[in-house]
């Protein structure tokens, strides 16, 4: 969404500027949540569930014999669809918090189309993730933790580095998402990003052993999915990239 003062003079930027991608996301969780709370009875939201979810049992190795709604299509659509579905509006609401978040930075420099792909990509990388570590498990994977994950690994990228959005020295704030982004290996030099690196893989170990709760409650939390969709954000952003000149808010 671009800003633009009434008088045709530079002023400053609104709180909430978000990309109208970012947006519209947050609205489809959003929706597809209220329409299995509010439209659906209990048996047919556990039927789209399981539907949608991402579920490792579809691709051998479970034990318990049961046979899967969705059929041959769910084993594809499922590494994708399960990121539309939370458990709860507390899941809903803390994934919508980090997707404005870091999804803002991520969409200004990547533009619409290539951050919905980059979700995507990172959204099937979580799965994966999650199915090479829990091979033939029933319990449904849901929640697009995993390409949250993926955006913070992208913003790392360009998000430390002199002059980026936080950098408390910018001297040129209206081109912050602009600045070039280091190489990997540079980057990983950075101690900021080393710093970032050993906090998030940190929290996602205790969430890993059980210490660490979103809620409160005794919930498993996927989080081999969150590292990778990280490491799919990390590796892949140079993919996504656009080059400066063809960076715009839009």
């Amino acid at each position: 969404m671009r800003y633009q003062p009434h008088d045709g003079s530079r002023g400053r930027e609104p709180i909430l500027n978000v990309p109208t991608i970012v947006v519209v996301l947050i609205v489809l969780l959003g929706g597809v949540h209220a329409v299995r709370e509010l439209l659906l009875s209990p048996e047919t939201d556990r039927l789209l569930v399981f539907t949608l979810a991402f579920v490792s049992a579809r691709y051998g190795g479970g034990t318990l014999g049961l046979e899967l709604p969705g059929g041959s299509g769910a084993d594809i659509w499922s590494f994708f669809t399960y990121a539309l579905l939370h458990a709860d509006l507390m899941h809903l609401g803390f994934n919508s918090v980090w997707l404005l978040a870091f999804g803002t930075p991520v969409a200004r420099r990547f533009g619409s189309w290539r951050f919905l792909a980059f979700f995507t990509v990172t959204v099937a990388a979580g799965a994966l993730a999650h199915l090479v570590t829990h091979p033939g498990e029933y319990t449904p994977v849901i929640g697009a933790s995993a390409a949250i994950s993926g955006m913070m690994g992208a913003a790392t990228r360009f998000v430390f580095q002199a002059g980026g959005p936080l950098d408390g020295w910018r001297t040129d704030p209206d081109n912050i998402h602009n600045i070039p982004a280091a190489p990997l290996l540079v980057a990983l030099r950075n101690p900021r990003v080393v710093a970032f690196l050993a906090v998030w893989f940190g929290m996602n170990l205790l969430f890993g052993v059980g210490s660490l709760s979103l809620t409160g409650e005794d919930v498993n939390v996927a989080w081999e999915a969150h590292v990778g969709g990280f490491l799919a954000g990390l590796l892949l952003f140079a993919a996504f990239d656009r080059k400066p000149s063809e960076i715009v808010l839009d």
